[in-house]
C-alpha cells in the first residue's frame, strides 16, 4: 500500500477548478498538545493538490512529483475532521500550481498551502 493510501484522506467533491478532500482526525494524527500535526497538514495539502491535478489531467497526473510546498499555519486544526479545498491556479505543460485551504470541522481556516507539481 502506498503512503498516501494509508492515512484516511478521501476526495469528497470535484469542482471545475479542483477538489475537496476530507481527513478524519484521530489520535494517531495529533501532536503532543492534541492538535493535528503540522506534518500531517502538509501531507494533506500535498495529497489534495495531487487529486486536483488528477481531476484535471487524468492518468497523466500519475507521472508527477512535488517541486515546492509552502504551508502557512494560521490556527490549530482540532475536531473530528480536516477539510482541504484545492484550486488549480495555473496548469502549464510542465508545472502546475495549486492553492490549498485547510479548514477544521467548524469551517475555520487553519492553514493555507501553495503546492507546485511537475508533470514528468
Amino acid at each position: 500500500m502506498a503512503f498516501e493510501d494509508g492515512f484516511g484522506a478521501e476526495v469528497t467533491a470535484r469542482h471545475d477548478d479542483g477538489v475537496t478532500v476530507e481527513l478524519p482526525i484521530h489520535a494517531g494524527l495529533l501532536n503532543t498538545p492534541g492538535i493535528l500535526h503540522g506534518g500531517m497538514i502538509a501531507t494533506l495539502a500535498d495529497e489534495t493538490a495531487w487529486h486536483a491535478l488528477q481531476h484535471q489531467y487524468g492518468k497523466r497526473a500519475e507521472q508527477t512529483t512535488t517541486t515546492e510546498l509552502k504551508v502557512n499555519y494560521l490556527r490549530p486544526i482540532i475536531g473530528s475532521k480536516a477539510v482541504a479545498r484545492a484550486v488549480v491556479l495555473k496548469a502549464g505543460r510542465t508545472l502546475c500550481v495549486s492553492r490549498v485551504d485547510i479548514y477544521d470541522d467548524q469551517s475555520r481556516l487553519g492553514a493555507v498551502a501553495m503546492v507546485t507539481y511537475m508533470l514528468l
